[in-house]
């Protein structure tokens, strides 16, 4: 045992198993471990690394095991799937996790604080909350539709519902439902309302948030989710790696020496990438009152390029920005247009 130097830990909700081998890459031990004998197992073994999927519940072990005296290395888990020899079981996982971990190209998650989790989970939950709301509003405007009323687009007009309620001759049955869902419409808002004003007051808090709202049409929804993503920028090598890790550079399809390069990767996390999205077309759509550099490359890609590439092109450069920021700790200042002779 004195011998291993890498564990690999296929996770679980109540039952974990361990791969332990040398530094030669030979197994030296496997074992199944329940939650409690999992953390006192390492709290009595010498420092070595261990190496886990980056799932659930990844980053909390990960914490427990830092505070031990040991190194971690997160791994996504579709990096691991190739690794997986033969038919698949979970001390196989945990062997296959070894190997991932061991090879020196390897890219590796960085463990979370439980700022950032905390602030990741408060995202998800406006998230479910938005996409409930607008459920709700459907629904609304498909069964008064059924009675041949035909609502305005929006949310705005929901809020006055009762007054169009009034209005119209409906069925008793049909108007208590309809009540109903303006209820349940109207408790969504209200704590989708209260969600959004604690990301702005915990961004408010933050340094890096602050900084971050610096870039132009970053808000505090936005900046809060990016704070929790980019950490300190060290765990990317380069702007360019973060803007990858999101999803917003081109997918390469290359052989034969030819280079052909398709759209956006897509890979990531795809809220970040909406949102960044959403940002660059709110700055496309205040060009003509900004005389900034960046609003002159913006007007220069669209004269020659589809709307649609200028946003994913200024998306991907404000997650390098937003790198920048994190990675040098300054604020954003805009270069003022140079003015032609």
């Amino acid at each position: 045992m004195d011998t291993v130097t890498l564990v690999g830990i296929d996770l679980g909700k109540h039952s974990f198993h361990l791969h332990g081998q040398d530094r030669k890459g030979l197994p030296v031990f496997r074992r199944k471990l329940n939650r409690k004998q999992l953390i006192e197992f390492f709290a009595t073994f010498h420092p070595c690394t261990a190496a886990m999927e980056a799932c659930a519940g990844a980053h909390y072990l990960a914490r427990k095991l830092i505070a031990t005296g040991h190194e971690v290395k997160l791994i996504s888990p579709q990096y691991v799937r190739p690794f997986v020899k033969g038919n698949k079981n979970d001390f196989i996982d945990a062997e296959a996790i070894c190997e991932a971990a061991s090879r020196p190209t390897m890219r590796f998650v960085p463990p979370k604080t439980e700022a950032q989790q905390t602030l990741s989970m408060l995202h998800r939950v406006r998230e479910s909350l938005v996409h409930d709301r607008t459920k709700t509003a459907n629904q609304m405007h498909g069964f008064l539709l059924e009675f041949g009323i035909s609502l305005p687009t929006g949310l705005s007009v929901i809020k006055r519902l009762p007054t169009l309620l009034a209005e119209h001759e409906l069925p008793p049955q049909l108007v208590a439902v309809l009540e109903r869902l303006h209820a349940h419409f109207k408790y969504l808002d209200a704590q989708i309302t209260e969600a959004e004003k604690e990301l702005g007051r915990q961004v408010h808090e933050d340094d890096l948030g602050q900084r971050l709202m610096t870039l132009p049409c970053i808000g505090p929804i936005t900046a809060s989710v990016l704070a929790a993503e980019v950490g300190d920028g060290h765990q990317f090598a380069s702007s360019r790696h973060f803007a990858a890790s999101l999803g917003l550079v081109p997918r390469q399809y290359s052989t034969g020496g030819k280079s052909t390069l398709l759209g956006i990767s897509k890979r990531g996390d795809k809220n970040i990438r909406r949102l960044l999205v959403q940002c660059a077309r709110v700055f496309m759509q205040r060009l003509d009152s900004d005389t900034t550099a960046l609003a002159n490359w913006v007007r220069t890609l669209l004269a020659r390029r589809h709307s649609n590439v200028v946003a994913c092109a200024l998306a991907n450069k404000l997650a390098r920005m937003a790198w920048a920021l994190a990675r040098g700790h300054t604020a954003y200042q805009a270069t003022p247009q140079p003015v032609s002779a």
